[in-house]
């Protein structure tokens, strides 16, 4: 999932970002649906009722969670960006506790702590006062959005019970979460910037729909079948670190010291909260 970083750092440049996320649904779409389409049309009555719960998943899930990330990395920083996408596990568990009835234990709550602090010790550099002296912008909006879309798609991913197994219900969310994009990305081409459908296009699509798209959101679901909302949720604070790994290897970023530390308190977070 956190691949994802590395279509927002190197995408956005060449693919507008509702087109990107808009055309990054659809592939996956399309990727998917020569595999599923018998049994779709098959349990299409069992699906029918499932409609508004498929298309809510698709506006949550991939239209806010796909484009809103893609925006906000026009008007505020990727130090922004990570603090406020470290939000989303603290929804996910007070929504999980609300709507699901989900139980938080003390070490679950001393494991988010850690993991805070882990993620703010990598994203601060190691020096507390460049936090403080943080500005905020406009697309820090659109990052808080993503981070509470991406928290109601998951505890109602886990919490609603479909009749069709996961690869269905994913190949719907899909076509939805393209479909809900859809009015956004023709006003998008009209008013604001056009795509150019070359190479690098291409290239950014299919590795957005693969890697951070199919893949990622198939190994989600797996997890949080096992793990529940709130546990999955955790996981999320890798993304900071996987990030910096990320960076390392496509950008030419260095590792220094406050990464190993971070690091340490996030992996130390993450133990926390899985130890029974």
């Amino acid at each position: 999932m956190a691949s994802n970083l590395i279509v927002a750092r190197g995408g956005t440049e060449f693919v507008p970002p509702i087109s990107l996320a808009f055309w990054r649904w659809t592939t996956t779409f399309l990727i998917l649906i020569p595999f599923f389409y018998k049994p779709i049309i098959k349990n299409f009555k069992k699906i029918k009722p499932e409609f508004y719960k498929l298309f809510f998943l698709g506006l949550t899930g991939c239209g806010i969670c796909g484009a809103f990330p893609f925006i906000a990395g026009q008007t505020t920083t990727l130090t922004n960006m990570g603090i406020i996408y470290t939000s989303s596990p603290v929804f996910i568990i007070l929504l999980s506790s609300f709507i699901l009835k989900e139980i938080i234990n003390s070490k679950q709550i001393l494991g988010l702590i850690i993991c805070i602090i882990g993620v703010f010790i990598i994203i601060c550099k190691g020096d507390y006062l460049k936090l403080v002296n943080t500005q905020f912008t406009v697309g820090d909006i659109w990052m808080l959005g993503a981070a509470l879309g991406w928290a109601l798609y998951s505890i109602y991913l886990l919490n609603w019970k479909f009749k069709f197994n996961f690869f269905i219900r994913f190949t719907l969310i899909s076509f939805f979460g393209s479909l809900s994009l859809l009015p956004f990305y023709l006003l998008e081409e009209i008013f604001v910037r056009q795509t150019y459908f070359d190479f690098n296009f291409m290239f950014w699509i299919i590795f957005a729909a693969i890697l951070p798209g199919v893949i990622s959101f198939s190994l989600y679901a797996r997890v949080q079948k096992y793990l529940g909302a709130s546990l999955t949720g955790f996981t999320l604070y890798l993304y900071t670190l996987y990030g910096a790994i990320y960076g390392l290897i496509f950008f030419g970023e260095e590792l220094k010291s406050f990464h190993y530390f971070g690091a340490f308190f996030v992996l130390m977070g993450v133990y926390f909260a899985k130890k029974k």
